[in-house]
């Protein structure tokens, strides 16, 4: 294993060898008839995804294929292949280097249930908007099955399904602790995070005769071995957070070599003495020291111990979001039974040229032929939009954004985003003049960076605008305002909207931008989420508090009211958050009625693996502070009855939720908001002649009392 991590390089390279013959415009090939069409006899790289595979940037299975394709590589796609034997497996043949394995651009389980574990019987990723054209757990399945068809091929495995799954994590579905996928997949090598400059280096050290298991130096990866290898300083983590005593369990430490910094534990068995001594320290220690980082590795509680212990649990993940900053995160390790689960520190961030490179690949831009004239929902949603950046720093603790795409913003160029718009008008027959969003994770954190670089590098915050917004980020979006007018100002394009989510703490720090953005840019609604009105889940949020809503709010109406516009703002908000109380529901449920909203369409929290707020709703503690079996407790809606009924706290209008309503204020005493008055929550009885509704099929968006209705179908 080399000591030092590979540093970042431009990943621009030759065009395809047979580009000269065959033209990079075309799809990659899906079917022999399709190989035999470019003179292959064999792929280089075979990708197999969940999604129906749209050669289009916004689609991780084009950008993957069509950055190996940019290097030379022979890329093949399986999309949604029948997963219930090998046999689909072997349609492109076998590859010469690897399988590349993904879910698709979601979570297969959440792609496929809902947040009260509901099967899902539609799929915007596939033809028609037709459910069950992947597996649950893709990722697991299809690498199985890759491995069945031809065993000693190596497999990759990629994907925010992967990736937020590289460590033991709690799985919603079973209610238990999973295994790391790497382990469950029984794949070689998992990518996490942005991956274009790994799965580049993997490709072209595998093309030159390197073993897959001699790849152990690349950022972003993952990779199983049996021992920690020698001259490595080992940081043990339960030094972080002083957790308290456990019941005894299988000391995690019986690989390395016993320190005398170790010695505090005086029960757990000693070490086998090694040669090249593995050091443990704690970080205090590392710190005095002057450890080298990239020989520092952090030891994470095991599987076993996460498994069993909620406090553990959380404490595994608040020192997995403690190293995510690619200026100073160190490797990590975490063992599973007779093997250690090895993630070496995250990617470095792409720089614009290489975003711009990456972007401007020759993507055809649509869905392949084969589907005829399916309609696959998720293309359509994006087909006129613009991805103009990668990251967030909101660090939104029930968000994974942060923890698969960084805190640390990756821009495009300005040049580089009107040329794709240029591109959408040209060559798009469909094209009506309308841009349906410029945008990303966020709306408006383009360009948004530290001031400073050596701040940045060491810096271990899990959000730059949370509690407050720190003072060396650059909250300038004037660059932005002068990207929405030339878009705007293009000939053909007859209006820009932004549809990605706005960060409204942000944009008030620039009242200009907003004044640009309500005056040329909402298409009569505007969708932000405060998630909720009070404090106590705002905190474990981290969401700001309700001024940063209402000085957004008057700047929208004033600026509204100055271009002669009616305009409205859609809030979102989150049922059955962690560290929500029925109270803090009953708050919110006032605040809506009091400013005159009827939230419809709800969001219920889901907890997605590796979450911040989902490691709250497994161990009932905070990670976002130092965990400790004293330290703040967190209260989650568990049961179905609870979240159904904080969910009827957001829609205290309809009265399916009334019952359940009326029983909740009784409990607490408040009685007095039960009645026909405006200042009553719900009435004391059901209309005359109501039956229960039935859900399925209901979409109905947040709108202000008074407005009329929507047209539905």
């Amino acid at each position: 294993m080399s000591s030092v991590m590979q540093t970042p390089k431009v990943i621009f390279s030759h065009r395809p060898y047979w580009a000269e013959c065959f033209g990079t415009a075309n799809y990659l090939p899906t079917s022999r008839e399709e190989m035999d069409a470019l003179g292959w006899d064999s792929c280089d790289i075979i990708i197999v995804t969940g999604d129906a595979y749209v050669d289009h940037p916004s689609f991780g299975m084009a950008v993957i294929g069509r950055v190996l394709e940019a290097q030379g590589f022979r890329v093949g796609i399986i999309s949604q292949p029948d997963w219930q034997s090998a046999e689909p497996f072997k349609q492109l043949g076998q590859p010469n280097l690897f399988f590349g394995v993904a879910s698709g651009n979601m979570d297969s389980m959440i792609n496929r249930y809902t947040a009260d574990r509901r099967l899902r019987h539609d799929d915007a990723y596939s033809p028609n908007n037709e459910g069950g054209k992947r597996p649950d757990r893709a990722v697991i399945v299809y690498s199985q099955r890759c491995r069945e068809a031809y065993k000693d091929t190596p497999i990759i495995i990629g994907s925010i399904e992967a990736s937020l799954r590289r460590i033991a994590h709690y799985d919603y579905w079973s209610d238990k602790v999973r295994r790391s996928v790497l382990l469950d997949s029984r794949a070689d090598m998992l990518l996490y995070g942005n991956a274009e400059r790994a799965i580049i280096d993997v490709a072209h050290r595998l093309g030159r005769g390197d073993a897959i298991d001699t790849i152990t130096d690349l950022r972003g990866t993952a990779y199983v071995l049996r021992d920690i290898p020698g001259g490595w300083t080992v940081i043990d983590s339960a030094s972080v957070d002083q957790l308290g005593k456990v019941d005894p369990i299988t000391s995690p430490y019986v690989d390395t070599s016993a320190t005398e910094s170790c010695k505090k534990n005086e029960d757990e068995p000693k070490a086998v003495e090694e040669v090249q001594a593995v050091r443990i320290i704690d970080p205090l220690q590392a710190r005095k020291i002057g450890t080298d980082a990239a020989k520092t590795v952090i030891r994470l509680p095991d599987y076993e111990l996460v498994k069993k212990d909620p406090v553990n649990y959380a404490h595994a993940a608040r020192v997995l979001h403690l190293e995510t900053n690619p200026g100073n995160a160190r490797a990590l390790v975490q063992r599973h039974g007779d093997q250690e689960v090895w993630l070496n520190p995250p990617p470095i961030p792409l720089t614009t040229e290489e975003l711009d490179w990456v972007f401007e690949l020759p993507y055809q831009r649509k869905p392949h032929p084969v589907y005829g004239n399916a309609k696959i929902p998720a293309y359509d949603m994006i087909r006129f939009s613009v991805n103009i950046m990668r990251g967030c720093f909101g660090g939104c603790s029930f968000c994974s954004i942060t923890e698969h795409e960084g805190r640390i913003i990756q821009s495009r160029s300005h040049e580089s985003i009107v040329k794709e718009v240029e591109k959408i008008r040209d060559k798009t027959p469909e094209f009506t003049g309308v841009i349906s969003d410029l945008g990303g994770p966020t709306a408006n954190m383009w360009r948004l960076n530290c001031k400073s670089t050596e701040i940045e590098q060491r810096c271990r915050r899990l959000s730059c605008v949370y509690p407050g917004i720190c003072k060396s980020l650059n909250t300038d979006q004037t660059p932005l305002i002068d990207l929405y007018r030339d878009v705007r100002s293009l000939e053909g394009v007859k209006k820009v909207l932004i549809a990605s989510g706005l960060r409204y703490d942000l944009a008030i720090e620039t009242p200009e931008y907003v004044k640009e953005l309500v005056t040329h840019h909402v298409g009569g609604y505007l969708k932000i989420a405060p998630e909720h009105s009070e404090e106590g889940p705002l905190s474990k949020m981290m969401k700001p508090g309700m001024g940063s809503y209402n000085t957004f709010k008057a700047m929208f109406d004033k600026y509204s009211k100055q271009a002669g516009k009616e305009q409205y703002l859609i809030p979102y908000f989150i049922a059955a958050h962690p560290g929500t109380t029925d109270k803090d529901m009953l708050n919110l449920a006032m605040w809506l009625k009091g400013n005159g909203f009827r939230a419809d369409q709800v969001q219920a929290f889901y907890p997605s693996p590796m979450a911040n707020a989902t490691a709250m709703y497994y161990s009932g503690k905070n990670p976002l502070k130092k965990v400790s079996r004293s330290s703040e407790d967190v209260v989650s809606a568990k049961g179905l009855k609870q979240r159904r009924l904080h969910k009827a706290y957001l829609r205290y209008h309809d009265p399916e939720g009334w019952p359940s309503l009326r029983e909740s204020l009784l409990s607490m005493g408040r009685k007095d908001l039960i009645g026909y008055g405006k200042k009553h929550l719900v009435p004391p009885r059901q209309p005359m002649n109501w039956t229960p509704k039935k859900a399925k099929g209901r979409r109905i968006m947040t709108q202000h009392t008074g407005l009329p209705p929507r047209a539905t179908k």
